[in-house]
């Protein structure tokens, strides 16, 4: 079966990558590892936003670029960038020692401290992910989508493919805990395993049309 595969780069991250020393993944061969053998891989579409540096992680955009360029050297890979939209809300700094049943209790009273918050969202790749989904199932490009993903917000749009257009539905979950709501309509389901990633790196060193690059010493 032809499949072409959907990665939410940043859940992939966060579900599945945060914490191991396994983040200069080669995606194609992780979901070629995780799918049934008599799948072959036609496409692959990867969203992301561009991330800024941050207090103790300066070089965190410079390890990202890397990375993208890496991606970029698979075949059939095409990378599709949202943005992060950076603005400040009004909260409420709560007491580390405070009892969730007095809450309230201490809102009327006034013991909450009204402090301003620095808010940083990533915009776009769930709507970038679901318009690609949807317009390349109506222009017949795939028989099944692989979306790498837990993000519930994609479930209409892979019920849409699934019904309106009849396609195959595999989902692969960066997180443990899957989303019931997308388990309800996929055809194949499963997550991914530690070995899953230590089996799917790429070398130490690549090269694209720029010459050698290697993956980040630390990270």
């Amino acid at each position: 079966m032809k499949l072409a595969v959907y990665i939410d780069g940043l859940n992939l991250y966060y579900g599945a990558l945060k914490k191991t020393p396994y983040k200069w993944l080669d995606v194609e061969s992780l979901v070629k590892n995780i799918l049934p053998s008599h799948c072959s891989v036609v496409s692959i579409k990867y969203f992301t936003a561009r991330i800024s540096p941050v207090i103790g992680n300066i070089d965190a955009p410079l390890r990202q670029s890397l990375y993208i360029r890496a991606l970029k050297t698979l075949k059939n890979m095409e990378i599709e960038e949202g943005h992060f939209l950076t603005h400040v809300v009004h909260s409420l700094s709560i007491p580390k020692d405070y009892a969730y049943k007095n809450l309230e209790e201490m809102i009327k009273k006034k013991k909450l401290k009204p402090v301003r918050v620095l808010k940083r969202e990533e915009k776009g790749t769930d709507v970038n992910l679901a318009s690609h989904l949807l317009v390349d199932a109506f222009e017949n490009k795939y028989k099944g989508a692989v979306v790498v993903s837990n993000d519930s917000d994609l479930f209409t749009p892979m019920q849409m493919v699934k019904t309106k257009y009849n396609k195959k539905l595999f989902l692969i979950s960066p997180y443990k805990r899957k989303s019931a709501k997308l388990c309800q309509i996929v055809d194949y389901i499963t997550g991914i395993k530690k070995s899953h990633l230590q089996n799917s790196q790429f070398p130490e060193t690549l090269k694209d049309e720029r010459g050698k690059f290697k993956k980040p010493f630390t990270w």
